[in-house]
């Protein structure tokens, strides 16, 4: 593709995403200039941290409008880690107003499970439903994690893959031009691998199953 944009916000994994990228064979650009995210063909937004810093400097950047923007117009889009926590209504951490792209809320892990918090390190992820970015990785596959704030969607006809860890929480969505994931592709080896170049080949080619239209409303 001739324009991928990995979205540069001051989030510390841009590189690791970058290299995860180039071995899936992309030629992708970091940027946090807005004029990028207009005329890139694909967009991804990873992140770690927390969400009243991610979304401070998305807005710092002018960032936030023009994603909603790049969404709304139905463009392939893939959100990781707080990349996907930033897309929905509300988070309960820091009490933070995020971009309102998908509704529902992020929330806590509940605290007295006797699972450690965050949920860090190798976990399984469930297919939901098929969808192009995921095909021909195994459902029950391991991916890997480190959070701990897991997303409630209003829908949850959103939920692509699921997790268990003290809750069942979505732990990749896909809604029309968006797909996000809470386990981070970039370190989760080969199926990692895999889920980028099937995002990278699901842009390529138009979307297929995806809508015209994006996703907010």
């Amino acid at each position: 593709m001739a324009s991928l944009v990995v979205v540069d916000y001051g989030a510390g994994n841009l590189r690791s995403v970058v290299r995860a990228l180039e071995h899936a064979g992309a030629q992708p650009h970091i940027s946090g200039d807005w004029h990028d995210l207009q005329a890139a063909d694909a967009v991804i937004l990873p992140g770690v941290g927390a969400a009243g810093d991610t979304m401070a400097n998305l807005n710092a950047r002018a960032l936030s409008e023009p994603l909603r923007e790049y969404i709304a117009a139905g463009r392939p889009f893939l959100g990781v880690c707080m990349g996907l926590q930033a897309l929905f209504d509300h988070s309960e951490e820091n009490d933070q107003h995020c971009l309102g792209v998908l509704a529902g809320e992020v929330c806590r892990f509940p605290a007295g499970s006797g699972l450690k918090i965050p949920h860090m390190g190798w976990n399984t992820v469930e297919w939901a439903r098929s969808h192009p970015v995921t095909d021909g990785i195994p459902s029950g596959s391991y991916f890997y994690f480190v959070h701990s704030f897991y997303p409630a969607p209003a829908d949850p006809e959103v939920a692509l893959g699921l997790t268990d860890y003290g809750v069942r929480f979505p732990s990749i969505v896909a809604r029309a031009n968006v797909v996000a994931t809470q386990f981070h592709p970039e370190k989760s080896g080969e199926h990692g691998l895999r889920l980028y170049a099937g995002f990278l080949r699901w842009a390529r080619e138009g979307m297929p199953e995806a809508t015209a239209t994006g996703v907010a409303q």
